[in-house]
């Protein structure tokens, strides 16, 4: 004898999925950022932490994110002095900004001429903002390094 859930047991289920995620800050608002924020620490810090403590107890090629352009995946890997998350935070600073702005750059950038994507503004001529660089030792689409310029685009409006 099969038992099903009643339509009042289904109910009841849904309204609590319902409410539970309602009530759960999501990762970017200004709730969680202060619910998961230590003694003066901020978000960017503990989620840097986080993974600078994963880093700690893998191996440099353990993968720390992933970024998509398409049906395309690109990793981050914990990496080096010389490439990856490492290379990112001690040279250029690991924050949540930077986080977005590897994202964007995946997926919405421009190919880059140095096996990644760059990040542009709307102006005339073009300055580009953000690039990121592919390539490791560890992976064809691994993440190298990603940062802020301000140099002229070579294309002309």
């Amino acid at each position: 004898m099969r038992l099903y859930p009643s339509r009042a047991v289904k109910a009841a289920l849904t309204t609590f999925t319902v409410i539970s995620a309602l009530t759960i800050p999501t990762a970017g608002s200004a709730t969680a950022a202060m619910t998961s924020s230590k003694a003066g620490t901020t978000s960017a810090e503990v989620a840097a932490a986080s993974i600078d403590a994963k880093c700690r107890s893998h191996g440099r090629n353990y993968v720390v994110r992933n970024y998509h352009r398409g049906p395309a995946k690109y990793t981050l890997r914990c990496g080096t002095s010389t490439w990856g998350w490492k290379h990112i935070k001690a040279r250029h600073g690991w924050s949540s900004t930077m986080d977005r702005k590897i994202s964007a750059a995946f997926w919405s950038g421009s190919p880059n001429g140095r096996g990644g994507f760059s990040t542009y503004t709307a102006q005339c001529p073009s300055v580009e903002k953000f690039r990121t660089i592919i390539g490791t030792p560890a992976g064809q689409n691994d993440l190298l390094t990603a940062y802020k310029v301000n140099t002229r685009a070579a294309a002309m409006c």
